[in-house]
C-alpha cells in the first residue's frame, strides 16, 4: 500500500530528529504540517516566508536526502506558506531536490524563479537578509561592567547580571528582572550582559531593545501581514533583552504576542533579560500569566547609590576623562545630587565643561554654583548609613555593637529603631535595611517595624523618644 503524505512526513522527522539539536527540531520542524502528497511532490504548510528562507539556508541537504529516501530520487517538496487568514491564497513554491547541488526554486508551473525574487525578511534590526549574524544587537559598547560601579545598592543585581551573562540561559536566573527608579543604571546593566556574552560567545544572537520599539514593530507587523515573520525573528534570539516593559502595560494584543515569544525562548534554554520602573508584583494592567513568567527567575533591585558609591562613580568618569578634581568638591557633588546616577553624570559634565569654558580649575567655590543651579536644594540626605548613627549616637552605643549577634536588650531595641526609621525614612528594601543592621533578613525588620508600632502605642516616653531619634535625623 502506498503511504500517505503523514507517514512520509512522519517517517522524514524520524531521520531529522535524530541528527540536528533537539531546541531546533522543536522551533523549525514541530510547527510544520504535512498537507498532502501527490506524487512525488509532498506539500507541507509552513507558517510564514521567513520560515522558508531559514529552512532553505540550514536544513535543505537533510530535507533532500530524507525525501529521496521516501519517495524516490525525483522527490520534490512544496511549500505552502499561509502567514495568516487574510494571507491564505499565497501562492506555495515547488522546490525540486536535484543530487548534490541546492536545489532549484520553481514556481507552480515548474517556471525557474530568479535569486533576487526569493522571499526577503523585513525587520528593522537585520542588515542585509534574515542569517542571524546580521543581526544588529543594538548594544551600547560603552554600556560594559568594567564602568559599571558596584555599591550595596547594585550588589545582588550586578552579581546576578554576570552569573547570567557567563552562562547565558543556564542559571536560575532566568528571566532576570533588574527594576529600580530612573536614571539608576537598569539599562546599563542589562546592555553590560549582552555585551559580554557578545565578547565570549560570538556565535549567540544577542538583541536589546526597548518595549516602544517592540509595540512599533508589533503594530507594523500587523500592518504589513507579517506578524508570523515578528514572533519568528524573535524567537530565534539568544539573548532577549527588553528594556522598560512596564511599557506594555494596556497593550493585551502585544501582552499575549510576548507571552508566546517568552515561553519558547525560556523553554529553549534562551535567555531573557527585562527590566522595569516597578517591581513584577507592582505592575498593573498585566496579564498575570505573564506576571507570573517575570517572577520564575530573579527580581534583583536597584537602590539609590549611596555616599561612598556617587564618590566613586564620579571619580571613575573623571579617570576616564583624564581630568582630575579636588576631593572637597568630588564630596560636595556626591553628597548634593543624590536622586539618581544619570542626574550625577549631568553635574559632572556641566562642571567640566564650565572648567573649559572659564579655563579655570574647579574650585568648591565654583562646584557649589554649579551644583545649586542643577539641582533643588534639598534637606540633609537621609540614607540607611545615616540613620545609623544617629540612633548610635542617640543610645550611646557604638555602631559596631549594633551590627554585632548580641541579644542585649538596649541593643536589639536600638537595633529595632533603626530598622523602624529605614522602612520609614527611606526607599531601601526590607531586605536592603536588614543586610546593612546586623546582616538581618527582611522578615526580622518587618517584625522591628510592629514591635516599634506597638510600643509607641502604648508606652508614651518611648514614643517621645521615637519624636527626638526623628527630630535628629531631619535636623
Amino acid at each position: 500500500m502506498k503511504p500517505d503524505h503523514l507517514e512520509v512526513w512522519k517517517n522524514c522527522l524520524t531521520v531529522i530528529k535524530d541528527n540536528i539539536p533537539a531546541a531546533s527540531f522543536t522551533t523549525w520542524f514541530e510547527p510544520i504540517v504535512p498537507l498532502r502528497l501527490n506524487g512525488e511532490v509532498l506539500t507541507i504548510q509552513i507558517p510564514s516566508l521567513f520560515f522558508y528562507e531559514h529552512i532553505e539556508e540550514q536544513y535543505i541537504d537533510i530535507l533532500g536526502k530524507t525525501l529521496r529516501r521516501e519517495l524516490g530520487p525525483k522527490a520534490k517538496l512544496e511549500y505552502s506558506v499561509v502567514m495568516d487568514k487574510s494571507a491564505s491564497d499565497v501562492q506555495p513554491t515547488t522546490v525540486k531536490f536535484p543530487a548534490g547541488n541546492r536545489p532549484d526554486v520553481r514556481n507552480r508551473q515548474g517556471q525557474m524563479t530568479a535569486p533576487a525574487s526569493r522571499p526577503e525578511f523585513h525587520n528593522p534590526f537585520v542588515v542585509t537578509g534574515i542569517k542571524k549574524q546580521n543581526i544588529d544587537s543594538q548594544l551600547n559598547p560603552e554600556y560594559t561592567f568594567d564602568n559599571y560601579v558596584e555599591g550595596a545598592c547594585n550588589r545582588l543585581a550586578r552579581s546576578a547580571s554576570i552569573a547570567v551573562a557567563q552562562k547565558p540561559g543556564k542559571t536560575a536566573f532566568n528571566p532576570l528582572f533588574i527594576y529600580g527608579n530612573s536614571g539608576l543604571g537598569k539599562t546599563h546593566l542589562a546592555q553590560a550582559i549582552g555585551l559580554e556574552v557578545q565578547k565570549n560567545m560570538p556565535e549567540k544572537t544577542v538583541l536589546y531593545v526597548n518595549a516602544n520599539i517592540f509595540q512599533t514593530q508589533y503594530t507594523e507587523a500587523i500592518r504589513h501581514q507579517r506578524i508570523n515573520d515578528f514572533l519568528h525573528f524573535y524567537q530565534m534570539i539568544d539573548v532577549l533583552i527588553i528594556d522598560d516593559v512596564q511599557e506594555f502595560a494596556g497593550k493585551q494584543k502585544t501582552q499575549n504576542t510576548f507571552f508566546h515569544i517568552f515561553n519558547h525562548l525560556h523553554q529553549t534554554g534562551k535567555q531573557l533579560i527585562l527590566t522595569s520602573d516597578k517591581a513584577p508584583v507592582e505592575l498593573q494592567d498585566m496579564e498575570d500569566r505573564l506576571l507570573s513568567r517575570f517572577k520564575w527567575g530573579l527580581a534583583a533591585d536597584l537602590q539609590l547609590p549611596d555616599f561612598e558609591t556617587r564618590v566613586s562613580i564620579i571619580k571613575q568618569k573623571l579617570y576616564k576623562d583624564g581630568v582630575s578634581m579636588p576631593d572637597d568638591v568630588v564630596n560636595y557633588v556626591a553628597g548634593n545630587v543624590i536622586h539618581n546616577v544619570r542626574e550625577l553624570e549631568g553635574a559632572l559634565i556641566s562642571l567640566l565643561a564650565q572648567s573649559t569654558l572659564n579655563r579655570k580649575d574647579i574650585s568648591y567655590e565654583s562646584a557649589r554654583e554649579t551644583v545649586d543651579k542643577l539641582v533643588r536644594k534639598t534637606q540633609r540626605e537621609i540614607s540607611v548609613d545615616y540613620i545609623q548613627k544617629v540612633v548610635c549616637d542617640y543610645y550611646g552605643i557604638d555602631i559596631d555593637e549594633m551590627q554585632s549577634k548580641t541579644r542585649k536588650r538596649e541593643i536589639v531595641q536600638a537595633r529595632q529603631v533603626a530598622m523602624y526609621f529605614c522602612k520609614t525614612m527611606t526607599t531601601s528594601s526590607l531586605s536592603a535595611i536588614g543586610s546593612k543592621i546586623g546582616n538581618k533578613d527582611h522578615a526580622t525588620v518587618l517584625h522591628a517595624c510592629k514591635t516599634i508600632n506597638n510600643l509607641q502605642e502604648t508606652d508614651r516616653d518611648f514614643k517621645n523618644q521615637l519624636l527626638d531619634i526623628e527630630y535628629q535625623i531631619k535636623e
